[in-house]
């Protein structure tokens, strides 16, 4: 099972589990969670976990980790998180590219100001976490509405990252066509800005549109087809990449969910190549 190709995925929440449990084999390639969430769960839901991971592959997306924050990296968690990934064999670990603590859980993602400085600092953090989770991670581009201070574009921060840093990418696809329309940018010409070896997964979700110039990350609605075409066009110049449906709340019906997966696999098909993993 863990040697099969990672394509395509769906976000494993708990608020799902009763119907993941019932999900045929192979309607999906492998569940993504948030590591934080599971970490020493016992009960239902941690039996539930080992059933799940008997039969998909398991790949990680954190929440917690607060690369872009200024308080030192949680020791204590990142070894937790390690002993998680091992256990599981996950292939596929990311983290954001924010901060989420500021003496404290903010619960909320954070943008970093886009300057030559926090290029720096986040990624001297992301090569501690790195080497203490020992392997490679992936960082995901998140969706921001007030910005901070920007003396680069949100796209040659992210490169410079990701070039400093010796890290991978997690395209969220639904986050660029955000932002692309809350921060007045072109949505196309952000993703062929961004380098195609670094790009090791993506992410697909739905939004709510407040206003012709304001788009709200939810994750709580069906994908929306501008968010499809620009995937289209992502799985042609980045190739087929694991790429997981998210879905945080206003839960449909499994079979709903499972007709957005079977989407991204046909667009995955249509692409028609799978970069080696």
């Amino acid at each position: 099972m863990n040697d099969h190709p990672l394509r395509t995925g769906l976000g494993l929440r708990r608020g799902l589990l009763p119907e993941l449990l019932t999900m045929a084999d192979g309607v999906v390639d492998f569940l993504e969670c948030a590591p934080e969430n599971w970490i020493g769960v016992g009960g239902a839901y941690g039996q539930g976990l080992e059933r799940l991971a008997e039969r998909f592959a398991i790949a990680c997306h954190g929440l917690s980790l607060s690369l872009g924050g200024s308080a030192p990296l949680d020791q204590a968690f990142l070894a937790r998180t390690r002993q998680f990934l091992e256990r599981y064999q996950v292939r596929l670990y990311s983290e954001h590219l924010s901060y989420c603590s500021d003496d404290g859980h903010l619960y909320d993602l954070m943008p970093i100001p886009f300057t030559d400085e926090a290029v720096v600092h986040v990624a001297a953090r992301i090569r501690q976490a790195q080497d203490q989770l020992g392997r490679r991670i992936a960082v995901e581009n998140i969706s921001y509405y007030a910005a901070p201070y920007q003396a680069m574009s949100e796209l040659a921060f992210i490169r410079a990252v990701l070039e400093e840093a010796d890290c991978d990418l997690l395209l969220d696809v639904n986050n660029i066509v955000v932002n692309a329309c809350n921060h007045r940018y072109d949505a196309l010409a952000f993703l062929q800005g961004l380098p195609v070896e670094r790009v090791v997964g993506m992410h697909v979700a739905g939004h709510y549109d407040e206003a012709p110039d304001l788009k709200v990350d939810t994750h709580g609605a069906p994908v929306k087809e501008d968010v499809w075409s620009l995937f289209a066009s992502a799985c042609q110049r980045f190739g087929v990449q694991p790429t997981v449906l998210e879905r945080d709340f206003n839960y449909p019906p499994l079979d709903a969910l499972l007709d957005e997966t079977a989407r991204i696999r046909q667009l995955q098909q249509a692409a028609g190549s799978v970069r080696d993993e």
